[in-house]
């Protein structure tokens, strides 16, 4: 009894405990322990192949050229790790691949030395902006890599390098994200990263976002400070904090300059600055200026007709006595519902059953807020005087520039050769030749719009190189045109999707890159210059989110874009039909997340699901809906990021409504009967974190698993449950996967026991369950993966990350690896058969590759143990022998198909035959049945394949 109830007490503490963030010793023990795993894993032979794609790249978050010889550069990549050419862009190689992270804020380069300093955790403070392990650098051009500490910095600013010693740095850094931390501020090195002192430090909340020093002075230094809080359901990007500061001594010491009277802003308005140096006296600062716009100053485009302003102050009277025409003008041009006209509308108001302002209200939405909020937004300073003044360089507002989420660019680049060419970096790009009075936009049309960094080349006029959001540009006449260099694979993919088709295709979501899809077995090259036509193609535009294809037609796509903006896309026809459920006039608007969850019914594929705040149903396409509950959430908070919204929704396929959500503030529900009722089952789960997946098992009725991801708290544990009882209880499975936050389970659909989960550092696997995990990373840096999908005719896994595009595997072996298998010494997987070709040893000319054939054989190996490896014809010749050296677990046995000396010789004996000898100098195998012979010294085993 006593056991009971202390169970109980537990679990309540448990539930209701305060979300704190993971320490940096937690995260550097979770590293150490995933570094384990990966040595030790049974599956660390199975490798992944990253299928692109790559045309449209991911977030560039810095630049760093070689002034001496511009085509060589490096590109820093959000979450897709640093990436090298020496080619001017034509191809890149990536360099921190065999690092614990891809995640970056900044680089800086000492190239004479061929030195590197890498800042970890992204600079931009997004939604999926990862955090870092500290500062890493590399001695030998990026070939290996040491950690230099900051384990708690989480997000770097900006790292300067002084030029003339490699070994003098300063690091600004932003700090936490989503919480309060004393590792921010500005680190000063003299001996490489060996020790650093911490010269400037504002407060908890506040961190450093940008440093610059001035040309040919190293002495004199810029900072920008920035204070901001950020939570799941609130962004505050300004603060008293945030201000710029001034060294004279190379960084040791730092006085504030934005200070009352100087002429830049101060108090809490002030946002994220952005910095750039032209000699020791001038320096610019672009300021995301959150104070409020002076409505009285502010010029309004005169605008014909109602607007959804005019209704947020009529009266009951001055409304019945609109125009009718002009208020249907409105209705129609605003898409309200067809039954929302002028007389039922004025009735309803008449008999007040709504109010006149519920007509704005019908049109607000999280996204629209974003973009409504009037604040001043970016603007220009300059200071000719060492920073002791300053004076704002733009008379009119920037608009359209940064809109209200500035915290995301201000960033801004002088010329090395003329003072007054500057340049913005937002949504375009935009450049100023009068020292920021009056700007034009060089956005090309192959450039993407979101911009992050520049460089300007001080030795040719003209030149410049651009990290955006779609990548890298290069232009040669500042900015008329641009090249686009996107070779990389570092597509940032919220969600991806496979149809059942032959070859099948693969679809995702991407941040801010749209929904592109394409066949699983293109290859990733650059022939299709040549031929014309990429193998992937957009079929939507946005930030792309989550897919769902019909499985009877896969002309029929329902995708769409963030805060739950889908549609209904026929590929046959190109036609795009609007689906998301509209909240009745005078009802509260809907809460969709960023992510709006969508859900094709396993049982009738005419039946949608799509989660707001509330769960909606549709039994015919998305053309009519019906909301099957009440709101799922605990109801939102008050904040400018829409919030107590469902994440994931899951629908057994055992039992049609048989149905699961989760939501972004904790919540799992269960309904029994298509939404009729509904039960929440997640109170003894830890309580306030984002549900990133429930899932109904495909094998168990009763089962099902959630995960659970504390990201938006600095919370990096790793929550995974699974219940036997749909819900009622529940039992952690997480025992051994390293801390860092989960984003997706996927169940396999024909070995039960077989689970993969993706984190924010990598891809796991267990065989058994969840009672037990193995690192799943053969082929794949740490890299935030954030949906896993499988092909079940093809048994391919699909990993789509948020950083280096999409993955694939083969995991029809491990779909085998059941308790049987894995109680025996040695365990041969049946070999597919291949057929014979001519071509194979032989090339086409005398320029190309030969055609060279393959055969992998998979076996698993109860222990560690070296197998002669004995492949045999029909009647017993031995054709070929070798060794291989097995772990314990899965291993590849990779045979060429080619005869050994020894083996030709043995089987012309035999057979009077002849057998050519290929260009490349082999002798491959005719057709027939061949035997594999694997020998340990505990056990023996055989397979056998065709030559067909």
């Amino acid at each position: 009894m006593k056991k009971v109830c202390f169970l109980l007490l537990a679990g309540v503490s448990f539930a209701t405990a305060q979300i704190q963030p993971t320490t940096s010793s937690n995260v550097v023990e979770a590293l150490s322990q995933k570094k384990i795993m990966d040595e030790n894993s049974l599956v660390k032979h199975i490798s992944l192949k990253n299928i692109g794609p790559t045309i449209m790249s991911g977030r560039v978050v810095d630049l760093a050229v070689n002034e001496d010889n511009p085509t060589e550069y490096y590109v820093a990549y959000a979450s897709g790790g640093l990436w090298y050419t020496y080619n001017n862009g034509t191809s890149f190689t990536p360099v921190m691949d065999g690092t614990q992270t891809q995640n970056l804020g900044d680089i800086a380069v000492h190239w004479a030395s061929g030195t590197i300093y890498a800042g970890t955790g992204e600079n931009n403070a997004s939604r999926s902006s990862y955090a870092g392990i500290g500062i890493l650098k590399s001695t030998d051009h990026g070939k290996t890599w040491q950690h230099m500490g900051l384990e708690d910095s989480h997000h770097i600013g900006r790292i300067l390098v002084n030029p003339n010693n490699e070994n003098e740095v300063i690091v600004g850094v932003a700090g936490h994200l989503y919480s309060p931390n004393e590792e921010r501020g500005i680190y000063k090195t003299s001996d490489g990263g060996k020790t650093w002192q911490k010269t400037l430090f504002i407060n908890n909340d506040t961190g450093v976002i940008d440093v610059a020093y001035a040309p040919n002075n190293f002495n004199i230094q810029y900072a920008a400070a920035w204070q901001k809080d950020r939570k799941a359901w609130d962004f505050i990007g300004n603060g008293d904090g945030s201000g710029i500061y001034k060294s004279t001594d190379a960084g040791a010491t730092w006085k504030k300059v934005s200070i009352p009277d100087s002429g830049f802003p101060t108090g809490n308005g002030v946002g994220r600055i952005g910095l750039a140096v032209y000699d020791e006296n001038t320096v610019y600062a672009v300021h995301d200026n959150q104070f409020r716009r002076n409505s009285t100053k502010e010029k309004k485009a005169k605008q014909e007709g109602l607007t959804k302003e005019d209704f947020k102050t009529l009266s009951k009277d001055q409304f019945l006595n609109l125009n009718d025409k002009d208020l249907n003008e409105f209705l129609k041009t605003n898409n309200f519902h067809e039954k929302y006209r002028a007389a039922n509308v004025k009735q309803m108001v008449r008999s007040n059953a709504v109010k006149p302002a519920d007509l704005a209200l019908y049109l607000e939405d999280a996204n629209a807020m974003l973009f409504d909020t009037p604040v001043i937004g970016a603007e220009v300073y300059k200071s000719n005087d060492a920073g002791k003044t300053w004076k704002k360089q733009n008379e009119d507002y920037i608009d359209d520039l940064f809109y209200s989420y500035g915290y995301y660019f201000a960033q801004i680049s002088v010329d090395p050769n003329n003072v007054d060419a500057i340049y913005l970096s937002g949504v375009p790009i935009i450049a100023s030749k009068d020292g920021g009075k009056t700007y034009t936009s060089i956005n090309g049309d192959n450039v993407h719009s979101d911009h992050h960094a520049l460089w300007i080349n001080p030795k040719l006029k003209g030149h410049l190189i651009n990290g955006n959001d779609g990548g890298v540009n290069t232009t040669y006449d500042d900015g008329a045109h641009w090249i686009k260099n996107n070779t990389p694979s570092v597509g940032q993919f919220y969600a991806i999707a496979v149809d059942q088709e032959e070859p099948y295709n693969v679809y995702g979501g991407l941040q801010d890159n749209g929904v592109w899809m394409g066949p699983h077995n293109a290859e990733e090259n650059t022939s299709w210059h040549q031929e014309g036509q990429y193998p992937w193609k957009s079929i939507m535009g946005g930030d792309g989110m989550q897919v769902e294809i019909d499985n009877r037609n896969a002309n029929i796509v329902y995708t769409g874009y963030q805060f739950g903006n889908y549609f209904r896309i026929n590929l046959e026809t190109n036609k795009n039909t609007y689906i998301q459920p509209k909240h009745e006039l005078g009802e509260s608007p809907y809460r969709f997340n960023w992510q709006s969850p969508i859900l094709l019914s396993a049982h009738n594929q005419d039946i949608v699901y799509l989660g707001g705040n509330k769960l909606h149903r549709s039994l015919n396409q998305g053309d009519d809906w019906e909301t099957i509950s009440g709101d799922l959430t605990k109801g939102g908070k008050k904040g400018n990021v829409a919030f107590g919204t469902l994440t994931t929704i899951s629908e057994s396929p055992f039992k049609f409504g048989l149905l699961y959500t989760g939501s972004d503030d904790g919540l799992i529900q269960r309904s029994d009967n298509g939404g009729g009722s509904w039960t929440v089952v997640s109170k003894s789960l830890p309580q306030n974190l984002w549900v990133s997946r429930v899932v109904a098992s495909k094998h168990n009725q009763n089962r099902v698993y959630a995960t659970l991801n504390g990201y938006r708290s600095d919370d990096f544990t790793a929550y995974i449950y699974v219940s036997e009882d749909k819900g009622a209880t529940w039992k952690s499975i997480a025992n051994g996967v390293p801390n860092a936050p989960v984003n997706v389970l996927v169940e396999d659909p024909e070995n039960e026991n077989l689970l993969f989960i993706g984190t924010d550092n990598g891809l796991y696997l267990s065989l058994d369950q969840g009672a037990t995990w193995n690192s799943f990373q053969n082929g794949m840096p740490y890299v935030a993966v954030h949906d896993l999908v499988i092909q079940p005719k093809e048994k391919h896994l699909l990993v789509g990350t948020h950083g280096r595009s999409i993955y694939k595997a083969d995991i029809a072996s491990i779909e085998k690896m059941t308790p049987d298998v894995l109680n025996k010494k040695l365990h041969l997987f049946n070999v597919e058969n291949i057929k014979h070709s001519r071509r194979w040893g032989n090339s086409w000319s005398t320029w190309s590759k030969p055609n060279t054939p393959g055969l992998d054989i998979t076996f698993y190996s109860g222990t560690e143990d070296v197998y002669r490896a004995t492949i045999k014809s029909s009647d017993g010749v031995t054709v070929s022998e070798t060794e291989i050296a097995a772990d314990k677990g899965l291993n590849v046995l990779s045979y060429d198909l080619a005869f050994s000396k020894i083996g030709k010789l043995n089987y012309l004996k035999k057979h009077k035959t002849e057998l050519k000898q290929a260009d490349d100098g082999k002798t491959y195998l005719p057709k027939g049945t061949y035997t594999i012979i694997l020998k340990g010294d505990a056990s023996t085993g055989e397979v056998n394949f065709d030559i067909e």
